[in-house]
């Protein structure tokens, strides 16, 4: 496989405005405080539960114009684009049920995808081919192949990809990442990362069809499977559907709060464009509950799937655990900071604790990471400033792939060495285990 390039919900309002062509909007437009020449103008690509927080925050923010959405059923793609219209007290938002009207239009800037896992690379690669910025969930790929591909295609045609990994824009992540760095708590010897359970092939019963739903394009590169509410719920639902817990479209926990987690993890390890050279499937890989998998990198830290407390560092000289909200620092057996249950940490806060470990321990640090405080605001402004964002493609490149080794050695019960530069097996691996069989006219070459 090629070589990824070695370079590299917690909002607040954002500043920034994009260099980009000008658009003609409507009259209405103009009496904004930001010219509609410097808009970034945007397209939706996916409305269901998490598109609709998104959305939310890009209609706040002054800098950006949305103008289309898209999905294949009618009824998530309607409402939104009333939500659309709403807001900007007009009827001009445009729907569509292919993406293509959306990643073609020359008059959009950018997009926001948030479609079902083995989407996201197929409409990714049409965006930025068509000179479009991304904005793109977490896990960012299906499999390691598209991940591969899509760094490369990022890089030739020098787009801003920003990957919805929203935990690096959050302190407490990036507080706990700095203290490990900067050796707090020593030598890093292992690292636990909780999250649940597999995917599993799909077996979901058939039902009648939701009425107004593209099924067959609902499924695109994956399997034509009989239609499940399961897997597309009937109307405007509130719950995160469970194609995720099925291989053909998603994978499992592994890649839902792993992209999360196993993201940390790498990002406390200083491996971001790297990763693991060995993969350890455990004894009972098959079962759907299994935890245990293990990435080991080339330092000999092992990063474990375990239930525990969301990303914990351990070090020769220490502990650091964090989660969202949640922040606990132990040095030499001593506790230095802890916020980790609201009813019984009552005598402190999430920010006082990690404010106190920066004030002891990283003043003078010698290694800073990047401080985003808000995953979308970092997105348009480097639409504006062209740098990496905080989750660059490469990143969430990197990232996604250590979910992926993780599901090789649970669905497989494969253990192998793995080439973290190349991202290819050394030894102990099928390379068809990288890529799927993509449907009709859905490839990623």
């Amino acid at each position: 496989m090629p070589t990824i390039a070695s370079n590299r919900r917690r909002f607040i309002q954002a500043t920034a405005s994009a260099a980009v062509a000008p658009l003609i909007l409507p009259d209405r437009v103009w009496s904004a405080d930001t010219a509609p020449s410097e808009k970034i103008v945007m397209g939706f690509i996916g409305t269901g539960k998490q598109s609709r927080g998104l959305m939310n925050r890009f209609l706040q923010d002054p800098n950006v114009q949305v103008v289309a959405v898209c999905d294949v059923d009618t009824t998530s793609r309607e409402d939104a684009k009333a939500k659309v219209d709403k807001h900007y007290a007009n009827a001009d938002c445009k729907s569509y049920n292919d993406f293509r009207e959306i990643t073609t239009n020359k008059s959009i800037n950018a997009v926001c995808i948030a479609t079902p896992d083995h989407w996201h690379a197929i409409i990714c690669i049409s965006a930025v081919e068509n000179g479009k910025d991304v904005y793109c969930e977490k896990p960012l790929t299906h499999n390691i192949h598209e991940a591969v591909r899509l760094v490369e295609i990022v890089r030739k045609h020098n787009r801003i990809l920003q990957t919805g990994s929203m935990q690096r824009s959050s302190a407490e992540f990036r507080v706990a990442c700095e203290l490990v760095r900067n050796g707090v708590i020593g030598q890093i010897k292992a690292v636990d990362t909780s999250f649940g359970d597999i995917a599993v092939p799909n077996a979901n019963k058939e039902e009648a069809m939701e009425p107004g739903l593209d099924w067959d394009r609902w499924c695109g590169p994956g399997p034509l499977a009989p239609y499940s509410p399961v897997l597309s719920p009937r109307g405007i639902h509130d719950n995160f559907p469970a194609w995720r817990m099925t291989r053909e479209y998603g994978g499992g926990m592994i890649t839902d709060w792993g992209a999360h987690h196993i993201d940390i993890a790498q990002w406390g390890l200083g491996m971001d464009e790297n990763g693991p050279v060995e993969v350890i499937a455990p004894a009972e890989w098959d079962k759907p509950s299994a935890r245990g998998a293990q990435l080991i990198y080339a330092n000999g830290v092992v990063l474990t799937h375990v239930n525990g407390k969301g990303v914990t560092f351990k070090g020769t000289d220490g502990e650091i655990s964090c989660n969202r909200g949640k922040f606990e620092v132990i040095v030499k057996g001593q506790p230095k900071a802890k916020f980790w249950d609201k009813e019984v940490d009552k005598g402190t806060s999430l920010q006082r604790e990690y404010t106190l470990m920066e004030r002891e321990f990283l003043t003078d640090a010698k290694i800073k990471l990047y401080n985003s405080k808000d995953q979308i605001g970092d997105f348009l402004a480097c639409i504006k400033s062209r740098q990496k964002p905080i989750c660059d493609v490469g990143i969430g490149a990197s990232s996604a792939i250590c979910c992926h080794l993780m599901n090789i050695a649970y669905w497989h019960g494969a253990s192998f060495k793995w080439d973290p530069i190349k991202n290819t097996f050394v030894s102990g691996g099928d390379p068809k285990w990288l890529t799927r069989e993509y449907r009709g006219e859905w490839k990623v070459a």
